[in-house]
């Protein structure tokens, strides 16, 4: 079966299928928003919905309301297109109280106390090792070298795998990721998944280990603790979700920082402004443009009628660009008022893997500002750009610095 995943060693060929070269989808999008607040579009989302509309919801206050609306606007979207490889019981495709009660017992694993273990033991660990990879050289590729496999070995260590695998979980990440234009290939990387994480959860659950696979294995709510079918689809989503997004908004940040010098150089002397620095990266390019609900009933949003059933689409990506809520909102700029970003999500779904996320872009950031002096985008590089309809963050980052011992 290994075979069916050997080409996929990054995302390049999943993006240009799935997004597209769109470098600046901004001004379209921004000129639709001020025409149209909700857009109406007559071709169905869903598979199997043919004959309902689908809704594009742009304005920030619209998709808040939306997004706390849960009973009106189900995310069983999710289900519904990637049911079959991430699995019916995927906690970002279900709706309350079932979605309550499952995120509860995984957030157990997600404490404070945990990141704090995972930032000295695995994080900044993985970080450096791979800085040490290049840190003699002089010059280096950021995304093929750092921020691609970043994420994945830290995922790795989190679930107590061997980090030798975790190319392995890149390729069954983009595979399920692509289900809808490849069936078969995201089928399979779901059932490998499975295979391979069958005797593992069997023997945690015997012999209990300090990894995250142990906690899931033995959290429980109300004297109730998770099925071997809910843990498989926690980890079938925290593949593609813990990988794909961070290696995007890491991407992002690096590109805003190196091609905004000055921004740069203000975090180089004072490292606290990093968080802000996180949050405006994750608003002005988010890594996901938009997501996807589902109407379970005729309502109405912003006067305008939403027959049951019809797909709506919060475009995060419009949002973040509001020029009534964001001064220059096109501007990169870490000294802007703070504003979480809705890119996070909102409401009962909103992203349970932020702070860890946080943590490995912080992480990042000071390890390679500590270990790379003079760190700045190569002069000569080839054409470093953002890009994506749908998912985005830069193809390349080459970078030039002062060669280090490691």
């Amino acid at each position: 079966m290994s075979d069916l995943f050997d080409d996929l060693e990054d995302f390049a060929a999943f993006d240009d299928a799935v997004s597209g070269n769109v470098r600046d989808p901004y001004p379209d999008l921004l000129q639709t928003a001020r025409d149209t607040p909700i857009q109406r579009v007559e071709t169905a989302l869903i598979p199997g919905e043919e004959g309902k509309p689908f809704f594009i919801v742009y304005r920030h206050e619209d998709i808040q309301t939306m997004l706390k609306d849960h009973e009106t606007f189900s995310s069983k979207a999710v289900t519904q297109i990637f049911g079959e490889v991430l699995g019916q019981g995927v906690m970002l495709g279900m709706d309350e109280p079932e979605h309550g009660r499952l995120r509860s017992l995984v957030t157990k694993a997600f404490t404070q106390k945990a990141l704090a273990r995972w930032e000295d033991e695995i994080v900044g660990r993985i970080a450096n090792e791979l800085i040490d990879g290049f840190a003699a050289d002089g010059k280096t590729d950021l995304v093929k070298t750092f921020t691609f496999p970043y994420p994945s070995r830290i995922i790795a260590a989190l679930l107590g795998l061997p980090e030798e695998d975790f190319p392995q979980f890149q390729r069954w990440s983009i595979s399920m990721l692509s289900f809808t234009l490849n069936p078969e290939r995201g089928k399979a990387a779901s059932q490998a998944l499975i295979d391979y994480f069958k005797p593992i959860l069997a023997a945690r659950r015997a012999e209990p280990r300090e990894d995250l696979i142990s906690s899931l294995a033995a959290a429980t709510i109300d004297g109730h603790k998770l099925d071997d079918e809910d843990i498989y689809s926690f980890i079938r989503l925290l593949l593609p979700a813990g990988v794909e997004t961070t290696y995007r908004s890491l991407g992002t940040l690096l590109f805003a920082l190196l091609t905004h010098p000055d921004q740069l150089d203000a975090i180089r002397a004072d490292r606290s402004l990093i968080p802000q620095a996180i949050e405006e990266a994750v608003r002005w390019d988010a890594p996901l443009l938009n997501i996807t609900r589902v109407a379970t009933r005729d309502t109405e949003l912003a006067g305008v009628p939403i027959p049951e059933g019809s797909s709506v689409m919060p475009m995060l990506g419009a949002a973040n660009r509001q020029e009534d809520r964001y001064p220059e909102p096109h501007k990169f700029d870490i000294f802007r008022q703070a504003k979480v970003p809705i890119s996070w999500g909102h409401g009962v779904h909103v992203c349970l893997g932020m702070h860890l996320a946080r943590l490995e872009m912080r992480t990042a950031v000071n390890l390679l500002l500590d270990r790379l002096p003079n760190l700045r985008l190569d002069p000569d590089g080839d054409d470093p750009h953002i890009r994506g309809m749908v998912f985005r963050s830069p193809t390349s980052l080459p970078v030039l610095f002062d060669a280090t011992k490691s």
